[in-house]
């Protein structure tokens, strides 16, 4: 991505960002996810991460690349945009080895669904810039196929340079990944009709599977390095859900929905007199009706599933998934706030071991006018350096490397937090709406029917 003539990097840098994070693309932006950095302000982030490598590094740049592009589409009707996300996700992680911030904006508006990555040319420590390199296109092409062939999707055969010109979708030619034989497997012995989950485990270890029992069970066929848990395999194969096949309580596994995540599968309900006073007609308060009692028998469910039925307990998960979230967010911003610090000393530090032996002799010259106007850049920046130090009280200045240390520390934490910060959002997201309409339906009073008339009306 260049800068272009007439404009500043932060207008061009908005405009490419705000293409690929449209919400009638990505659905009102769920289908963002991003690495060291907050979609929201990505443009200002990217920005002060160029304005730090001029500082810390002394370069300018050379090139007009403000930032970079991978754009990654699917087959029709093979994916999920979830599982899109997830591996545009991991393709910028594995493409810009983490030393990069990007996001990953998943579009669902053409038949096909697509990623558009976009990662900051800066390095995270604002050291170095991404170098574009001889075959980068053949490398990004390789990671997605291989993280497609990991998913059982198709990737293009033989791809051809040119408008029109992709080459054909290799689909069923495609040998099948682990993961998807062992569902197959798994599929035959379920149509066995297993009397239990004890025969179903012996019917799978005379399919030639090891079993490892623990907190979680996984299976290792022949040739396969690893084991692989049951909960890694998609919808339909968890070990509760596979108990609730062999019963009979659940239908077997669909293959084209194993890959799909569940969607939040609780929405709040729609106020019908709020919206009726707004203007809306009869016709939208008959589909209102329809949908808030499906958002009602949806409540229901997801309250059984989870044995909430007591309002006691639900309010208390709903506090507990708060108090867990807001935990979690605060960790995170925390850890964010003094990564910035750490990289903001780090240039003083730097700054000031550079420009320390000028000080030094402008002080020996006597601070000579001529002096401090033949160095003055230098000057000014340990001037400021030092500035920062007394008002951060620092009688000793920490190592670079302590910094660094520490940096990596965070940023582990950081990653550690962020692995569990989207499930606790969600988890919360769905209590809180289960709760709000129980709560509407608790204060809501039921209507009079004409023959229903109170007392002191007849």
């Amino acid at each position: 991505m260049h800068q272009n003539k007439g404009k500043s990097i932060a207008d061009c840098l908005a405009d490419r960002t705000d293409y690929a994070k449209n919400p009638s693309k990505t659905n009102d932006g769920e289908l963002i996810s991003s690495y060291e950095c907050d979609p929201k302000t990505i443009q200002g982030e990217f920005l002060l991460a160029k304005r730090q490598y001029s500082d810390i590094t002394g370069r300018q740049q050379e090139n007009d690349v403000i930032a970079y592009q991978i754009r990654q589409s699917f087959k029709p009707d093979e994916i999920s945009p979830e599982l899109a996300n997830k591996i545009g996700y991991e393709l910028g992680m594995s493409f810009t080895k983490g030393n990069h911030a990007f996001i990953v904006a998943t579009h669902i508006d053409k038949a096909h669904i697509h990623n558009h990555i976009i990662f900051n040319s800066t390095s995270l420590d604002c050291t170095k810039k991404f170098r574009d390199f001889l075959g980068s296109g053949k490398a990004v092409r390789k990671i997605s196929d291989r993280l497609c062939l990991k998913n059982s999707l198709s990737i293009i055969e033989n791809p051809k340079r040119g408008k029109n010109h992709y080459g054909k979708w290799l689909g069923d030619k495609k040998s099948l990944s682990h993961s998807e034989k062992l569902r197959q497997i798994i599929n035959e012995v379920l149509t066995k009709k297993p009397a239990d989950f004890t025969v179903f485990l012996k019917e799978m270890k005379l399919a030639g599977y090891e079993i490892k029992q623990g907190n979680y069970i996984s299976f290792k066929g022949e040739n396969q390095k690893k084991f692989i848990r049951l909960r890694s395999l998609g919808n339909g194969y968890s070990e509760d859900e596979i108990k609730a096949i062999i019963s009979g309580e659940k239908a077997p596994p669909n293959k084209k929905n194993y890959h799909q995540k569940p969607q939040s599968r609780v929405n709040l309900l729609v106020d019908i007199q709020a919206k009726l006073q707004a203007g809306k007609d009869a016709g939208y308060e008959q589909w209102a009706k329809i949908f808030n009692l499906k958002q009602m028998a949806q409540t229901i469910n997801f309250l059984t599933e989870n044995k909430l039925l007591a309002y006691e307990d639900l309010e208390k998960k709903s506090l507990n998934a708060t108090d867990n979230f807001n935990r979690l967010s605060t960790e995170i911003k925390a850890a964010e706030k003094r990564m910035a610090e750490i990289a903001i000393l780090k240039a003083h530090i730097i700054n000031y071991a550079k420009t320390r032996d000028v000080y030094t002799a402008y002080r020996k010259a006597g601070y000579s006018k001529k002096f401090y106007e033949e160095h003055a850049a230098d000057l000014l920046l340990h001037k400021a350096s030092k500035a920062t130090f007394d008002e951060l009280g620092l009688k000793k200045l920490p190592t670079v490397k302590s910094l660094q240390a520490e940096y990596a520390e965070l940023l582990s934490k950081k990653k550690k937090a962020y692995g569990i910060y989207h499930a606790a959002k969600k988890e919360m997201q769905e209590v809180l709406t289960a709760k709000a309409n129980i709560d509407r339906l608790l204060q809501s009073d039921p209507p009079v029917k004409e023959n229903e008339k109170a007392p002191n009306q007849r």
